[in-house]
């Protein structure tokens, strides 16, 4: 088993950083992943190595920046030296992929984050942060040294305590929504955001598990978006 950082590459064309949600496990986003490769070198990040034999190991609690330092380490091992990287990030992996623009824009062309939760950006978010947590405490299907267990017990306090900063190019971030979140915490913490940087908010497919509900329509719409023009500066 290698050291971090952990990810795997795919596919062909410029490179396109996949930041999962969750606990920052790939599982489930075969299908996004593949279609992907058609038009991209896909690199999937894994910031806990948990699809890479870490799974049940123990994990301390994670701040985006975690992931963001992870992020900058895989492109400069990927990244050829006179190219800039695409990157998508959904969930948790939108606010560390929003980290990662604000810490190490250099070697990135375009971001998009995809229904990033931060509550704390939206006015109500204190109290819509303790409806969220409570509500996913809940959940029986999480086992403690699973994926959800992870994210549950180390990833969801501190990320959704995240307050992003400003890009120095807001014309390089896209905010995508689920077109069936509507007036869901996550899209609305996007729409927020993108109306207080500046950037472009643009809906995809499906609603905060778009890239699982709908995996070829979503990632055809984020080929668009990241080579069909709508990016400005990619």
């Amino acid at each position: 088993m290698r050291e971090g950082p952990y990810y795997d590459v795919t596919g062909g064309g410029p490179v396109l950083l996949l930041m999962p949600g969750g606990a920052g496990h790939p599982m489930g986003l075969d299908p996004l992943t593949e279609r992907l490769a058609r038009r991209f070198t896909v690199v999937t990040y894994d910031p806990l190595g948990l699809a890479h034999g870490r799974l049940g190991l123990p994990v301390p609690d994670q701040r985006p920046r975690d992931w963001s330092g992870g992020a900058r380490r895989v492109l400069e091992a990927v990244l050829p030296p006179d190219e800039r990287a695409r990157v998508f990030g959904t969930s948790s992996g939108g606010i560390a992929a929003l980290d990662l623009l604000a810490r190490h824009p250099g070697r990135l062309a375009h971001v998009v984050a995809h229904e990033p939760p931060c509550a704390l950006v939206l006015p109500d978010g204190e109290e819509r942060r303790r409806e969220l947590i409570a509500a996913l405490d809940g959940d029986d299907r999480a086992r403690p040294e699973g994926p959800m267990g992870v994210f549950l017990a180390h990833v969801l306090r501190p990320f959704t305590a995240y307050v992003p900063a400003a890009p120095d190019e807001p014309e390089r971030l896209t905010l995508a929504v689920g077109a069936d979140s509507r007036g869901e915490l996550p899209r609305r913490s996007a729409e927020f955001l993108a109306a207080r940087f500046g950037s472009r908010s643009l809906e995809f497919p499906g609603g905060h598990l778009g890239t699982l509900e709908h995996p070829a329509e979503f990632a055809d719409r984020l080929t668009e978006v990241l080579l069909g023009g709508l990016a400005s500066g990619a």
